[in-house]
């Protein structure tokens, strides 16, 4: 039966939209769902707010009347504004091994983007970078951490034999956390808290953190600006992306630094994993799953680093030393082994060199694919 693609636009649409994933990857023992609420959530433009600041279109691959691909595609004018670009991004694709399917999919973001105006398309990339981005392109028998995408390999094929080719990678660090710290790290800590007029502000409840959401957003926006993908966060997209995430969020592994004068001046935020916990719920909070995730919350040895930023003129000043080592502490109390390192970008060598010097090793990698677009050639007029 012959492709055909349809853009989604009644609720059924877009729930077939949300659950093929968990069809198409039914035998994939890496692959781990998103949590549903939250999914619905991300696609009601009424609670996610980054829709107001952004053109979108989701569409649905079909043979005969069943569902077989599906693709997002979004252009982010404040991004393309701040960047001097004309780019598109397209997300959450997903199909069968069907090469048919996979380039009639594309061709539909292709021309809808060009028809925009675009004339360049990348992704995995949602509305930020914030968002799961990238295609896993190395470590596919590796584990699957929240906010990451899983894929399996012929996906990566698929977008080659489309004419996509590499933006930019992300590597990921494995990282076993020490039995001792370094006594180097310890007396960078103490150090830098006496040299830099700082204070270290660490959270036992998330009514004592609460307060310095949106300070943390802040200094995301003013810290983040030049990182690819990145959009500014506005203050209804803070609220959106709070309530996201503090649920999963365990204030111990939150640690923010403040100046003399009480001004945010750093942060870092990790978690427990929780992926194994949202697998055995199969993404779904009710009516067992939301017990399911803590349990498994409370029995990993696995920390993942979500988040992390430093004042532009604090940086090199042993504040980046002075939070790790508290993490590192913090995860050495709970009985944590390993750090995931998350998403890091390849030329990220500040970083890099951080998870590299306690004995990080890359293990898995992530692409950001582009190609340049065709433009839509103008009507002609045979009649003049």
């Amino acid at each position: 039966m012959p492709v055909t693609i349809k853009e989604v636009s009644k609720k059924g649409e877009l729930r077939d939209f949300i659950f093929l994933p968990e069809k198409i990857h039914k035998n994939h023992k890496n692959w781990i769902p998103p949590l549903y609420i939250d999914e619905r959530d991300f696609y009601n433009p009424k609670k996610n707010r980054s829709f107001s600041n952004c053109d979108s279109a989701l569409a649905l691959a079909y043979r005969d009347k069943e569902v077989v691909g599906r693709i997002m595609g979004i252009i982010s004018h404040k991004y393309n504004e701040v960047h001097q670009t004309k780019t598109a991004r397209f997300f959450n694709i997903e199909c069968y091994d069907d090469p048919e399917v996979a380039s009639a999919l594309i061709k539909f973001i292709e021309d809808w983007a060009a028809g925009m105006g675009m004339t360049k398309l990348v992704g995995p990339l949602g509305f930020s970078d914030k968002d799961p981005q990238g295609m896993l392109i190395e470590g596919f028998d590796q584990p699957i951490v929240i906010a990451t995408n899983c894929n399996y390999e012929y996906m990566v094929r698929l977008l080659e034999n489309n004419g996509f080719s590499k933006e930019v990678d992300l590597v990921v660090y494995k990282t076993a956390i020490p039995e001792k710290i370094p006594p180097i790290y310890e007396e960078i800590k103490n150090r830098t808290l006496q040299r830099n007029n700082i204070h270290l502000v660490e959270f036992t409840t998330k009514k004592a953190l609460r307060p310095y959401i949106k300070p943390v957003f802040r200094l995301i926006n003013e810290t983040y600006k030049n990182i690819y993908g990145f959009s500014e966060i506005e203050a209804g997209e803070m609220d959106y992306l709070a309530g996201r995430y503090m649920p999963v969020i365990n204030p111990r592994y939150v640690k923010i630094v403040t100046s003399g004068e009480g001004e945010l001046v750093a942060f870092v935020l990790a978690i427990p994993d929780i992926a194994e916990g949202i697998r055995l719920a199969k993404g779904r909070l009710f009516p067992t799953g939301l017990i399911k995730i803590i349990m498994t919350s409370r029995k990993t040895r696995m920390l993942v680093t979500l988040l992390g930023a430093v004042k532009d003129e604090y940086r090199n000043s042993g504040i980046d030393a002075l939070m790790g080592v508290r993490i590192l502490q913090e995860a050495q109390a709970q009985g944590m082994e390993i750090i995931d390192s998350h998403l890091i970008l390849e030329h990220n060598v500040k970083t890099r060199a951080e998870f590299e010097r306690i004995g990080g090793k890359v293990y898995k990698r992530y692409r950001i694919f582009q190609k340049d677009l065709a433009q839509p050639k103008p009507a002609v007029n045979h009649y003049q």
